[in-house]
């Protein structure tokens, strides 16, 4: 052991020499003498010269020899030798270093108390050098070297076989090999040879265990002093033995003592009381058995008033009872399956009285009270359901509710047929048939009290999904509440069996207060307190029950509170129960979805034979308006927009506006086909029609009531101060696409379609006056003579008008249309383009038939007298006519354009005819026979009104002098 210690402190000192010198702090280097150039960055000392900045000055890194080199050149003549005193002053070299006075004067004194403290250390450390040499000194490595080398080779000499592990002379192959018989023959056979030979064999062993002996002795001279420390601690190992031994007896005695005085008594009162303890156990059980024994009968009283939820509960509590405290009794072997069968005949039970609970709510009267049927019996059975996970009673809820929904028309129908005395039951029997024998308002009312009977059974479902709603939701928070007791309750069962440990344990060892803890109360078990409650469960309901008519609690809570006492309870988990309450979400969209279906049936029934398309538009807007507010109600009841209804209302919509598109196309094309195109007087009535459209108001105007004073027509209709000459068709057009925009105010989802109705009528409108007007089809169709100017220009304003309507519609469309829907309002543009361009068609149309009277009386023209001639006469009267056909039809501003055209026209034929006769500008009598002609077309045309300023340039219709 001290070998070891000194070992270890050599090793400890060798390390610590041999670590000291690379703990040296590392060599700094001196600064430069010359300083580097500022680069504007903080750089280390020790920094490597920079290749990107330039290097004028000279530093260290600029030499190529080292500094003594540089001090012993031999090519100076004499040594610098103030190379330091030059920078650092005169007494560099010579100035004495003075001490520090901040660092003590230490002396060997210092360092007596550590020697004293080490000089056990090292007397041990010494010792150990001269039993085991250090490694550090050469001669004591040599002599260890030269010894182990030397006892190796002579231990090289013993055979391989003596040194194996598993070397034994009962082998007779080892044994052959060590000593062969040959050197053993008898006596008398044997012969000198064979004697020194024996002999020579026995010197080799024994000098082999001389060389075995001498490598054991030396290594116990090397070891002597750890196995004699190891022997001198074995025999003070066995003294404490025998010591421990001793000790041992005087305790077992002790022991033996305290037993027989003190333990023997005590204990024996123990086990009396546990023999007590058991035998009110044994008289718990056999009351919890009797009590089980009466579970049948319980349950049977209870199913007879329909008290599911306690049955269950009951049925639950004695299953838990069976396996926990009654198991392995044999009496009780096929009550467990027995349970279980009248559980399953409890759940039969429980799901046929759901659907007969659901059956009678949903078929009741619709006007009986409350919106619940008896909310108690509906909550007890919810609540078993989920109890035995019967989570599929929704879908027998949706069931009967949809078979209520097809009642629900059928009763409205018959209820309806009853008070009409036209309809014969017998004869028609369908109830579609029924609904289109119906007239509409008839059945317009039998469609509100549809809306309304479907209205109120969505109220009742939605009242009592909410009751089944509220349990659900009731047991989710009671989960959640429980959720913290029982782990609180199991942290406390385990504190309180700790303590009971502990009790037990202080009053094992102080045997003076047995007596004091067996005369305390003992508290009743867990076990005994769940049979006690059991067994007056069985006990208050099979004295109560026969004396009163058991009724379900009306308090939620009491069920959800009696559910959570069992100790283990069969309820859905929360993922089950919030998957409940998403179906109840989606019943109550299938109640919506499948009113709006059988509404659709009885729409549908009432459309097939096209009598809604044939309403009209205030009846179909009253339709609309029924089905849209059903479709509001339901959706603020249910909470979701059922697309079916609305649907169907849609097409029917489309229908109507189809048929009434159609309707007012026809009539407008029987108008144009009847249309004389003359000048049509104005009715008050359509003055005042388009005053509201000036005020902003794009409604029809409430019908004339008889008996007001009538007003006498107008010549013109004045829209906006300005005066327009219209044909009787185009005062029914204005009328009729106010009724398409009425349509659109009533009903706004059909704004698309009316909108691409309204322009196809526009454009029919623009089309067919053009092939009647300007195609002359007016001549066949009406019977006219001719086309005549005035009739051109009717037909121009009257476009006139509906341009000027085209926008005020289109901003009205906009107002009724999503924004997604703008792109159909692109319809107006081309209608607004075409328009234009028939009404440039008009004009040109009129400036064509000018063209052609200048081009035929024109031709005829000679510059002869008398003066004014003919030719120009005839043009001047034509001219007169044409401002009379058009002045009071057209405005002024188009009067002057449209003469401004003509007299352009006629200039150019004018000059072409003066170039054909020769007739120059060259103060000749021609000449002035032409200058007195145009100053008569001059003097007629500014005669005319608003033409004032229009005249015939003489230096326009010459032929330039060449």
């Amino acid at each position: 052991m001290a070998s070891s210690h000194s070992s270890r402190g050599g090793v400890y000192l060798k390390e610590r020499a041999d670590s000291s010198p690379s703990r040296r702090p590392p060599i700094r280097s001196l600064p430069d003498v010359c300083p580097k150039e500022p680069t504007g960055e903080r750089r280390v000392l020790l920094d490597g010269p920079s290749v990107v900045s330039e290097h004028d000055r000279w530093t260290v890194y600029s030499s190529k020899v080292n500094l003594p080199a540089a001090l012993n050149d031999p090519r100076l003549a004499k040594r610098e030798s103030d190379f330091f005193t030059k920078t650092w002053g005169l007494d560099f070299a010579e100035t004495e270093v003075m001490p520090s006075f901040y660092l003590p004067n230490i002396t060997r004194e210092n360092f007596g108390p550590y020697l004293q403290e080490m000089a056990q250390r090292e007397r041990i450390h010494e010792r150990c050098k001269s039993i085991c040499p250090n490694k550090d000194d050469a001669d004591a490595v040599s002599v260890i070297t030269s010894n182990h080398e030397k006892s190796r080779a002579e231990l090289e000499q013993v055979p391989k076989i003596f040194m194996k592990p598993e070397f034994g002379l009962e082998d007779p192959g080892t044994f052959n090999s060590v000593l062969p018989w040959s050197h053993f023959h008898s006596a008398a056979g044997k012969s000198s040879r064979d004697v020194a030979s024996s002999k020579l064999l026995q010197e080799k062993l024994s000098h082999y265990l001389d060389i075995v002996e001498v490598a054991i002795a030396r290594q116990i001279s090397l070891r002597s002093e750890a196995f004699f420390h190891a022997m001198s601690s074995q025999h003070e190992l066995q003294d404490r033995l025998l010591d421990t031994q001793r000790a041992v007896a005087v305790l077992r005695g002790r022991t033996g003592a305290i037993d027989r005085v003190m333990c023997q008594g005590p204990l024996k009162a123990l086990r009396t009381a546990l023999t007590r303890n058991n035998c009110v156990k044994l008289h718990n059980k056999l009351k919890l058995m009797a009590a089980v024994h009466q579970t049948q009968p319980t349950v049977q009283l209870l199913l007879s008033t329909s008290e599911f939820v306690g049955a269950l509960e009951l049925i639950s509590t004695t299953k838990e009872v069976l396996q926990q405290e009654l198991q392995g009794i044999h009496c009780f072997r096929h009550l467990g399956s027995q349970l279980c069968e009248l559980e399953k005949l409890i759940d039969k039970m429980m799901v046929e009285d759901f659907s007969m609970y659901a059956r009678s709510d949903l078929n009741r009267n619709l006007s009986e009270e409350p919106l619940v049927l008896e909310k108690e019996r509906l909550e007890s059975l919810v609540f078993g359901l989920l109890r035995q996970r019967k989570l599929d009673f929704l879908d027998i809820y949706g069931e009967e509710m949809i078979m209520a929904a097809k009642a629900i028309v059928s009763q409205c129908v018959a209820e309806s047929v009853l008070h009409i005395e036209d309809i014969d039951t017998e004869v028609v029997t369908k109830l579609a048939d029924q609904m289109r024998v119906m007239t509409f308002p008839q059945w317009f009312d039998l469609l509100k009290n549809v809306f309304e009977s479907f209205l109120l059974n969505m109220q009742r479902i939605q009242a009592t999904l909410n009751v089944i709603r509220n349990v659900v939701q009731e047991i989710l928070a009671s989960n959640q509440r429980n959720r913290v007791p029982e782990e609180a309750s199991s942290v406390e069962e385990t504190s309180n069996i700790a303590s009971g440990e502990a009790e037990l344990a202080y009053l094992t060892h102080e045997g003076l207060f047995i007596s004091d803890a067996m005369n305390q109360p003992q508290a009743p078990q867990p076990a005994t307190v769940a049979q006690n409650e059991s067994s007056s469960v069985g006990g208050e309901s099979r004295t109560e029950t026969p004396g009163t008519n058991h009724q379900p609690s009306a308090n939620t809570e009491s069920y959800v509170s009696s559910f959570m006492c069992s100790g283990e309870t069969m309820m859905p988990s929360d993922v089950e129960l919030n998957r409940v309450l998403s179906s109840l979400q989606e019943l109550l969209f299938t109640a919506s979805d499948v009113s709006h279906d059988r509404c659709v049936k009885a729409l549908t029934a009432r459309a097939k034979d096209g009598s809604l398309e044939r309403l009209s538009s205030s009846d179909f807007v009253s339709l609309s308006r029924a089905v849209e507010g059903f479709i509001r109600d339901s959706e603020l009841l249910c909470g979701r927009r059922s697309a079916s209804l609305k649907g169907s209302l849609h097409t029917q919509a489309n229908r109507f506006v189809h048929r009434f598109h159609e309707e007012r196309k026809t009539k407008l094309s029987l108008l144009l086909d009847n249309e004389r195109w003359k000048q049509a007087e104005v009715p008050a009535e359509f003055q005042d029609l388009v005053n509201s459209i000036a005020d902003g108001r794009i409604t029809l105007p409430e019908r004339k009531i008889p008996g007001q004073e009538e007003r006498k027509p107008a010549e013109f209709l004045l829209v906006n101060g300005q005066r327009y000459a219209v044909v009787g068709t185009v005062l029914l057009l204005i009328r009729i696409f106010l009724e398409y925009c009425q349509c659109v105010n009533d009903i706004p989802s059909i704004a698309t379609d009316m909108l691409t109705r309204l322009s196809d009528l526009l454009k029919h409108f623009n089309s067919r006056s053009c092939q009647l007007v300007l195609g002359a089809g007016a001549l066949q169709v009406v019977g006219l003579k001719t086309i005549t100017t005035k009739n051109l220009a009717l037909a121009s304003r009257c476009l006139q008008l509906v341009v000027h309507y085209i926008p005020i519609i289109r901003t009205h469309f906009e107002t009724k249309l999503q924004p997604k829907q703008f792109s159909v309002l692109r319809h107006f543009d081309h209608i607004t383009k075409d328009y234009n361009d028939h009404i440039a068609e008009v004009s040109a149309k009129l400036v064509a038939i000018m063209d052609s009277l200048f081009e035929k009386v024109l031709s005829k023209y000679e510059v002869k007298a008398p003066m004014p001639s003919a030719c120009f006469r005839n043009v001047c009267k034509q001219m007169a006519k044409m401002h009379e056909a058009i002045s009071d039809l057209l405005p002024e501003e188009q009067t002057q354009m449209l003469f401004l055209r003509i007299n352009s026209s006629y200039k150019l034929h004018l000059k072409r005819q003066l170039a054909r006769l020769g007739v120059v500008n060259d103060g000749g009598p021609q000449n002035g026979l032409v200058v007195v002609d145009v100053a008569f077309y001059t003097e007629n045309i500014q005669a005319l009104r608003s033409l004032e300023r229009l005249e015939l340039n003489m230096g326009e219709i010459w032929e330039q002098k060449r």
